[in-house]
């Protein structure tokens, strides 16, 4: 639903968590927050409502009713919420990207959970990326998060493949290249793992990949880690199977950024297990 609309429905003056995107139908979040409050015994909604740029003002000002109670942030928002919260945590700030809305003493905290989400899922991999070059496409905010993840992971080498290479700040870090898609490959030989950080093959356009048909070769025995998690397994991931690389999906990415969402809003634990019997069926494989 429309931001306008949620405002002037019945749902804005319950207890309520938001969902701040453009596009939103698409997300698996409600259902994930949904069940975690029900499990949890919590009272409130957890509701995506679609967000322009000129909405933010108007959001900002709902979330000092009593009935809002926090937020995540996603496409394509996460930068320019940056600058309209009370403060930063530590992370947030050093990634330059927010995921997260916090109520804390009258005040709005901007939190990111999405680096703790994209290390989950590679946590049996953490040997192998030490001191190798990682492959990102896309330069966006759930790149910025990435990149802070690998960097702590000791990634020796980032390369950030963008159609506006130049336009990426990397705030003085060394280890980062940027380059076009006109010329990643010369940096494909020697990557550990190659992650797509690009809505490309995001339902409803599912035949997109970041990588080129003719090229698939280059994914042979590299981690392929695509963030986009509907549907579950991407072009991308085909491309990567066919290759002979590992496929890691963002599924679970998606449900440990909420979980550690969810336990800052609420102190409770996400119940992973059932959360994600539950995708299992909204999103089968």
């Amino acid at each position: 639903m429309k931001f306008s609309e949620f405002i002037e429905s019945e749902k804005s003056q319950l207890s309520h968590y938001l969902l701040i995107g453009n596009p939103v139908m698409h997300s698996l979040s409600p259902a994930m927050h949904n069940l975690a409050l029900k499990h949890n015994k919590i009272g409130g909604e957890y509701i995506s409502v679609s967000v322009s740029s000129r909405d933010v003002n108007m959001v900002l000002a709902h979330c000092t009713n009593d009935s809002f109670l926090g937020a995540n942030i996603t496409i394509p928002h996460k930068e320019l919420f940056l600058d309209m919260v009370d403060e930063l945590t530590d992370e947030a700030k050093e990634i330059g990207a927010i995921n997260t809305l916090v109520k804390q003493d009258g005040k709005l905290i901007g939190h990111n959970t999405d680096a703790y989400g994209f290390i989950k899922p590679i946590e049996n991999y953490i040997d192998t990326l030490h001191g190798e070059r990682v492959i990102i496409f896309g330069s966006g905010g759930a790149t910025k998060a990435i990149v802070f993840a690998l960097q702590d992971l000791g990634v020796e080498q980032i390369v950030l493949v963008s159609r506006r290479p130049e336009m990426y700040e990397s705030n003085g870090s060394e280890n980062i290249i940027r380059c076009s898609y006109d010329n990643w490959i010369a940096y494909a030989d020697d990557a550990a793992m190659i992650v797509n950080a690009t809505p490309l093959g995001m339902t409803p356009n599912t035949e997109s990949s970041p990588v080129p048909d003719q090229d698939i070769e280059i994914l042979n025995e590299k981690i392929c880690y695509d963030i986009v998690y509907n549907p579950r397994q991407t072009k991308f991931l085909k491309q990567a199977i066919q290759a002979g690389g590992t496929p890691i999906g963002g599924l679970d990415m998606l449900i440990y950024q909420g979980a550690k969402s969810f336990n800052l809003w609420t102190g409770f634990e996400f119940p992973i297990e059932k959360i994600k019997s539950k995708l299992d069926e909204v999103l089968p494989t």
